[in-house]
């Protein structure tokens, strides 16, 4: 794909935001871990929402690939990690999986404020409910300028937020909803799937299985999604 004058212009705020909602969901994970007795990922600076300490730990995930991923097709796509003791989800494995919820529950937060920001947007005129909507233009702009930036920005941070939410509660190793899955479960049951989760044969299979379920699924959240945002819309 080549990048068009309007890509190129648009990739500074697909980059600001997807930085942060990543920053998000790892400093989440680091918060509900320390706050469930294990300090390692606070030990290692990511208890934070300073996105340098996430990149030094995944540099080629929090940089080079989203760069690389959005010049081949004009979306991000990428990861980080918070680091954890695998002792500690050994003896509590039903916080370990409130910590993996942690993530995906800080993107529908940001979700919600992007949706609340949408709103207000509308309320005071500067956003405008759009005729057709996509994954860049959730909200349109009441005029030229300032507004047409916001409105991009507030869409990519509520589409992208609703797709790193759904995307990671998928319960596929080695995906957040695999682990947080355990909280349904017994500390027995929850420690098994917590193995399985981490088993290394299953990683990539789990991953190719994931990206082939989601382009089923995310369509028809989407569209739910801008429902919920604008009652009685009729998007489909």
């Amino acid at each position: 794909m080549s990048l068009s004058p309007r890509m190129l212009a648009l990739f500074p705020l697909w980059y600001v935001v997807f930085l942060f909602s990543l920053t998000c969901h790892e400093a989440a994970h680091a918060l509900a871990a320390k706050w469930g007795g294990d300090p390692t990922a606070f030990h290692g600076g990511q208890v934070t929402l300073n996105p340098l300490p996430h990149i030094r730990r995944e540099l080629f995930g929090a940089v080079i690939f989203p760069v690389i991923t959005f010049a081949l097709s004009g979306w991000m796509m990428g990861w980080a990690s918070a680091p954890y003791d695998p002792r500690w989800q050994e003896r509590h494995p039903r916080r370990a999986a409130w910590m993996a919820l942690a993530g995906p529950a800080a993107n529908l937060a940001l979700v919600l404020v992007a949706a609340g920001a949408i709103r207000a947007g509308i309320l005071i005129g500067t956003l405008s409910v759009p005729a057709r909507a996509n994954f860049t233009h959730v909200v349109g702009a009441s005029h030229a300028g300032v507004a047409e930036g916001l409105a991009t920005f507030v869409s990519i941070l509520f589409s992208l937020n609703l797709l790193l939410m759904a995307f990671n509660l998928l319960p596929i190793p080695p995906l957040d909803g695999m682990t947080a899955a355990g909280i349904f479960l017994s500390d027995e049951a929850a420690l098994r799937f917590a193995r399985f989760a981490r088993n290394p044969a299953f990683l990539m299979v789990g991953m190719l299985i994931a990206w082939k379920l989601f382009d089923v699924i995310f369509d028809p959240l989407f569209t739910l999604g801008l429902n919920f945002l604008y009652p009685g819309a009729g998007f489909h």
